[in-house]
């Protein structure tokens, strides 16, 4: 393991994200992946029938994710993670398909908004740390037919991310302004994770 960790085990990732593993490892925190397979729209749902914002939904589906692979592993530091895009009054989600990616881009487009990436570190069913930072992205005004080519190049990957776009490849084309965090924009707020692993203990520093 990374001369940095000072954990017993490695981190336990309940994320299947390969961004998220990417950072992680550039990071050197040593990590094994473990699929939360929970229900993200069942958990979606009735919050958003509650009224809640982007970034509560983020922080819940984050901790929902992170418990349930806390419970059946509870000897071991779990972290969960999940990102929401927020406009105004409206909460986006992944798209469903491409039609749905280039509805999202149109809504977006010309207009600045906020993506909420949370984190929740738990040990079995006890939560020991959560954040939900933002960072605020003002998309071009684009045209029907960029939005068009852009889909039909970025292909599935756009399914990928919520906003339909991903900064580390063909969706910084979109954007003319970008404020955060770049690992906050990438779904995962590395900077206050590393904080709290050293004051945990598990991280040297």
């Amino acid at each position: 393991m990374s001369e940095l960790w000072r954990g017993a085990a490695p981190l336990l990732l309940a994320s299947k994200s390969q961004t998220r593993r990417g950072l992680l490892a550039a990071a050197g925190i040593p990590f094994e992946i473990r699929d939360s397979a929970i229900d993200e729209r069942g958990v979606e749902a009735p919050l958003l029938a509650e009224g809640a914002g982007a970034e509560e939904i983020a922080r819940r589906l984050a901790r929902a994710k992170a418990l349930a692979v806390g419970a059946p592993n509870p000897g071991r530091l779990v972290l969960g993670a999940d990102q929401t895009l927020g406009l105004e009054d409206r909460v986006f989600a992944k798209p469903r398909d491409r039609a749905g990616a280039a509805a999202q881009l149109e809504a977006l487009s010309g207009r600045t908004h906020e993506l909420y990436s949370a984190i929740c570190v738990v040990r079995g069913n006890r939560i020991l740390f959560e954040a939900a930072p933002a960072a605020r992205l003002t998309m071009r005004r684009l045209s029907r037919e960029f939005i068009e080519t852009y889909v039909g190049l970025a292909g599935d990957s756009v399914l990928a991310s919520v906003g339909a776009y991903q900064l580390e490849g063909l969706g910084i084309h979109l954007f003319e302004k970008i404020e955060g965090d770049h690992a906050t924009v990438l779904g995962l707020p590395l900077l206050p994770l590393l904080a709290y692993l050293r004051a945990e203990g598990s991280l040297f520093g």
